[in-house]
């Protein structure tokens, strides 16, 4: 069993005042072992309100004493974040330029999803809207890395998934949905996503700490998501934990990308600042309000809450009680989440490895409502 640090041995120094019950929230959840650490950040009225110098992490990269402090520009692995960061990113940009059509036919971009086929196969109606949706009515996660040993092979056996429901009335958070719709849009842009999304999002957005596949030189700044006893056989650090993606090369379109606090509050702020009356001069304007309000509309089936790309606030929803009903956001499999208030211009990053040393514990389901309540209470004040 892994020896747990008290949180107040590791950490950025005393908290802001008006922050004071959010950092406790995260002091307990580390004294508890949801995590070891934490990065954490906020965005409000345009200006990053957390971290503010010194302030934003707490803990460290594993239980063990002797463990490196988690600071606020430790870079982690955010997992299905890559799903609005990266590949619902592409596609808004995509759109905006008038280069995409979410309305395409999947098959139309990618034959080999409907090649074999029957005639009347429910698959040939399935659109690029459908993944975004996640409405295809593929299945929401199969374990294909255990018969596909190679990108080719798991990108075949992705193509062949029968469908679970007619395109259109289920909604099934889908991985292998976004594995095909991080695939159509490198056959829209003629690029791989991480280099088309490298020169036309990040660096537009100085977001200079994100991207796949880190180098093994960055390796050890990045907390381990997991010691994997079944498919590795080794502790997962600074490579993406998901094996889908692992088997994929570490850059797929429902996850792999590592990012830090600052990077995502600059993408949130690029957000909220289209969706604003207003930019600020210095802002990049890279996506357009148009484009911010088609993406972030919920999507049937009716009681859906996703919309494209995006997931909006539910019933006991992850941001918590604050957050308007014109909100987006989305989370990680590792611990990770963003939450992006439109109405209000305010986002929340929080990013965390909760699954080490395994998956089995479930304590951030009610860290992150506790987090986010107790943030927006004290931007309240």
């Amino acid at each position: 069993m892994p020896t747990k640090a008290k949180s107040t041995e590791v950490g950025s120094g005393q908290a802001p005042g008006r922050f004071s019950a959010a950092y406790r929230v995260l002091e307990d959840a580390i004294a508890a072992q949801a995590f070891p650490g934490c990065a954490f950040g906020v965005l409000a009225g345009g200006e990053v309100a957390l971290p503010a110098p010194h302030f934003g992490a707490l803990g460290r990269f594993t239980y063990e004493r002797e463990s490196p402090p988690v600071t606020p520009e430790t870079a982690y692995d955010v997992a299905s974040l890559t799903k609005v960061v990266a590949t619902t990113a592409v596609a808004m940009l995509l759109v905006q330029r008038q280069q995409l059509d979410v309305d395409t036919l999947l098959g139309d971009v990618l034959p080999g999803f409907v090649v074999g086929r029957a005639p009347g196969d429910m698959a040939r109606k399935v659109t690029l809207r459908h993944l975004l949706a996640h409405n295809s009515g593929l299945p929401g996660y199969v374990e294909l890395f255990r018969t596909a040993t190679t990108p080719e092979s798991l990108f075949r056996a992705c193509l062949e998934l029968p469908l679970e429901a007619e395109p259109g009335t289920r909604a099934e958070y889908s991985d292998p949905g976004f594995i095909l719709l991080g695939k159509a849009l490198e056959v829209q842009t003629g690029e791989a996503l991480d280099s088309w999304l490298s020169r036309e999002v990040l660096g537009p957005l100085g977001m200079t700490s994100t991207g796949f596949c880190p180098a093994p030189a960055l390796r050890d700044t990045i907390p381990p998501t997991e010691e994997d006893t079944w498919f590795r056989h080794r502790l997962i650090q600074g490579e993406v934990q998901d094996e889908n993606a692992s088997v994929l090369g570490g850059v797929a379109g429902h996850a792999g990308l590592f990012s830090n606090v600052a990077d995502l509050l600059r993408f949130a702020a690029e957000i909220v600042g289209a969706g604003a009356a207003g930019r600020s001069s210095g802002a990049p304007n890279l996506f357009e309000a148009a484009t911010v309000k088609q993406f972030t509309q919920r999507q049937a089936p009716a009681g859906s809450s996703r919309a494209l790309g995006w997931d909006t606030p539910s019933a006991n929803s992850s941001a918590g009680r604050h957050f308007s009903g014109h909100s987006v956001g989305h989370l990680g499999f590792s611990g990770c989440s963003l939450w992006i208030d439109l109405e209000a211009a305010v986002a929340v990053i929080l990013l965390t490895n909760r699954t080490l040393p395994d998956r089995k514990n479930q304590l951030i389901r009610e860290v992150r409502p506790a987090f986010h309540d107790a943030i927006r209470e004290a931007l309240q004040k």
